[in-house]
């Protein structure tokens, strides 16, 4: 198969190929050169952090917790004579 590099040094990985390795769109590659002057690309797996990276941006855990801790707080002070 032949890829064009583009203008701003992109090359595009043809469809099937993608679907072989299971890659998808901000797939991670560790790029090498071997002595006979071939370009290896190897997919990186992506870390269950990297894969949750940014999806609870908006969450405000903190607030949660301290809610709940003064949730705790109130039901002890009420238990307790």
């Amino acid at each position: 198969m032949l890829v064009k590099l583009s203008s701003k040094g992109q090359l595009v990985l043809p469809k099937s190929i993608r679907q072989e390795l299971k890659v998808e769109r901000d797939a991670m590659f560790h790029v090498s050169l071997t002595e006979d002057g071939k370009i290896l690309l190897d997919p990186v797996k992506a870390s269950v952090l990297d894969a949750l990276w940014g999806k609870y941006a908006d969450a405000d855990f903190l607030t949660d917790l301290e809610y709940d801790h003064q949730l705790e707080i109130d039901r002890d002070s009420t238990l307790r004579p």
